[in-house]
């Protein structure tokens, strides 16, 4: 059974100038680049206006990569080589700017695809019963088994981190490896009725066959994921998109972070006990001096 996928949409562009770096960030939007891919992506968003002109072996130079990797790179974005990429970045090359038009570098586009992808989940948002009917199944478990592994440990450590101040039973997987079934029985045998999971690119096998595991232990899986088409959406009960940002070398995932604290926000809605576990926590800080305030 896939997942049923609340809300979905594809990652919206930066709002940029149509400049030749922009033109190339659409070109690598929606195509899941390996690390030398993206690297070799990089070095053509930083040299836009010249790349168009550059031989495989000059991108090559220019990227550090070899020259097979550069050919590989244009056929995962579709081309039957190199030169069929040269040709489409030469017919689709912009004429002379606007005036007055802004030129964003490779950095600025970066963070305005990021505003991009935070604008598109403040508008899948405008239903919030998908988040809703997430919170009350993570806040109904006991205890919450929370599961992010490589690049998606750090979002499933931050929301641990702060749903244990309002749940009384978090458990934070975030390393892989052979005993990860077994704290997935565990938390079954403690009363655990949910899992949620943090997946992020590139999704590593082991997520996808814990997932499985969790659905086959009687868990139901939540799960914040990059896309609604990431491998997860068949081993998850109930699917939250949020996009990654994917103009530098590595992603970024301002996004599912921020949904991961709208989860928490609807989660505390259905703890009664929340807010006075919060004050409890603040007392306690405050009598420690844990904070410098």
């Amino acid at each position: 059974m896939s997942a049923e996928t609340e809300f979905g949409g594809d990652t919206p562009r930066p709002a940029a100038a149509d400049s030749p770096a922009v033109r190339l960030q659409t070109l690598f939007e929606g195509h899941r680049l390996t690390p030398t891919q993206r690297r070799i992506a990089h070095s053509m968003v930083r040299r836009a206006a010249d790349v168009p002109f550059l031989s495989s072996v000059e991108l090559a130079e220019l990227a550090g990569v070899s020259q097979p990797s550069v050919t590989r790179f244009a056929v995962a974005l579709g081309f039957d080589g190199y030169p069929a990429l040269r040709r489409h970045l030469r017919e689709v090359a912009p004429a002379e700017q606007p005036a007055g038009a802004v030129a964003y570098n490779e950095y600025q586009q970066a963070v305005e695809a990021e505003i991009a992808n935070l604008r598109h989940l403040a508008e899948l948002l405008a239903d919030p019963r998908p988040v809703r009917r997430a919170g009350r199944l993570l806040a109904a478990s006991r205890p919450l088994p929370v599961l992010g592994l490589r690049a998606a440990a750090s979002q499933a450590y931050g929301f641990a981190y702060f749903a244990a101040k309002v749940h009384p039973d978090v458990r934070l997987l975030h390393e892989g490896g052979t005993m990860i079934h077994d704290r997935i029985d565990a938390a079954v045998r403690a009363g655990a009725s949910a899992l949620l999971c943090f997946a992020l690119p590139r999704h590593p096998r082991e997520v996808v066959d814990t997932l499985a595991y969790a659905r086959e232990a009687g868990l139901s899986v939540v799960t914040v994921a990059d896309s609604a088409f990431a491998p997860v959406a068949k081993v998850s009960d109930l699917l939250l998109p949020a996009a990654v940002g994917t103009g530098l070398a590595f992603d970024t995932a301002c996004a599912p972070m921020l949904l991961g604290r709208v989860l928490l926000e609807a989660m505390c809605d259905d703890l009664p006990d929340a807010q006075a576990r919060l004050e409890e926590f603040d007392a306690r800080a405050a009598s420690r001096g844990l904070f410098v305030e």
